[in-house]
């Protein structure tokens, strides 16, 4: 990349999407300008979600991905809209990107933020510090099946995951290498091969073939179901969670209500390898009950945006919002937004964290 600006696409997309994006970027503009061997940014809006939907019949244009493909990273808000079909709206916008550019890593981290009160009554931040690495590529997410006789008796619908060693293997890889970098890091792997003998079997001998690649990184391989309650039984128990797309995505929505807000929880659509550009989002939807009040916490897309800025090779300033966000929820005196129990406006939660870097 050089010593040219990195180019950072903007899709704010559907309901608090553009408010928590738009509350986001100065302050990880102010991250960047702090931090000595940062590089300029240029931010380019691209207007694409529902409204472009209801507009052109599109969730975005025909060469928007080749149009993405441009940028060095995607820095994404909210999809979707009560009026438009989930199947439309996250499969023909977010979905697409994924696939395309090959973002086989979903990295969802799950910490208990100092300050901030779990639903686990009597844990604090050293008990809950997780990060789930979900398979973002194929599985059950893939699209494979259909609808058959419908509007008969014997109306059927056939979903169908699926799974490649090279799609399981590289995830494992990505997990196994994860945790050799954490501090006693050990991993996790969700499974179902009790009821799934295909799919979960292929899944569980590949993981153990990676394993062996790992002899110093402790494992475990749990039923899903059991890993689940593990998370809120005993949540110090684990470190790094590796499942596949719908396991992955399932269990951290689990992860982020442990961790006290849906709206404090980042996500990054990686491809490690950055021959394409990755995608970073917080995964708590486009919230449309309070689209438009200006109440959302920005926090989870700042989480996202420290995501980015560590993909781009910018680990001071993606440090600086990390630890701001930290000393700002630690504070019992700064604002907060109402999901932590305060009346902060989206701005001003914002607004703290910025003056704190």
């Amino acid at each position: 990349m050089g010593d040219r600006p990195l180019r950072i696409a903007v899709i704010a997309g559907d309901g608090i999407g553009p408010e928590v994006v738009d509350a986001s970027i100065p302050v990880l503009e102010r991250a960047l300008a702090g931090a000595e061997g940062s590089r300029p940014v240029e931010w380019t809006e691209f207007g694409w979600g529902c409204d472009h939907y209801h507009d052109t019949g599109q969730m975005m244009p025909d060469d928007g991905l080749e149009r993405l493909g441009a940028f060095d990273a995607i820095f994404f808000g909210a999809v979707g809209r009560p009026d438009v079909p989930d199947h439309i709206s996250v499969r023909d916008l977010i979905l697409p990107i994924r696939r395309h550019f090959d973002q086989y890593i979903n990295l969802r981290p799950m910490r208990l933020l100092p300050g901030v009160t779990s639903p686990l009554a009597g844990r604090g931040p050293e008990a809950l510090d997780m990060v789930c690495v979900r398979e973002n590529s194929e599985g059950e997410y893939l699209g494979a099946g259909g609808r058959f006789d419908q509007g008969t008796p014997d109306e059927r619908a056939e979903q169908t995951g699926i799974f490649t060693r090279r799609g399981i293997e590289r995830t494992v890889r990505y997990a196994f290498e994860l945790a050799s970098r954490r501090d006693e890091g050990h991993v996790a792997s969700a499974t179902k091969s009790n009821a799934l003998q295909h799919s979960m079997v292929l899944w569980d001998e590949v993981t153990a073939e990676v394993a062996s690649e790992f002899p110093a990184v402790p494992w475990r391989s749990y039923h899903v179901d059991a890993l689940a309650a593990r998370m809120v039984t005993h949540p110090d128990s684990l470190d790094v969670i590796v499942a596949s797309n719908l396991f992955g995505d399932i269990l951290t929505d689990l992860g982020a209500a442990l961790t006290g807000s849906l709206g404090l929880a980042a996500g990054a659509n990686l491809n490690p390898e950055r021959d394409h550009p990755s995608m970073f989002e917080p995964i708590h939807g486009s919230a449309p009950d309070i689209m438009g009040q200006g109440i959302a916490n920005p926090i989870g897309t700042l989480w996202a945006g420290a995501l980015m800025l560590e993909q781009l090779g910018l680990d001071a300033p993606s440090g600086a919002v990390i630890r701001a966000i930290e000393r700002t929820l630690a504070d019992p005196k700064a604002p907060r937004t109402r999901d932590l129990g305060g009346t902060a406006t989206t701005v001003e939660m914002a607004e703290t964290i910025a003056r704190g870097i």
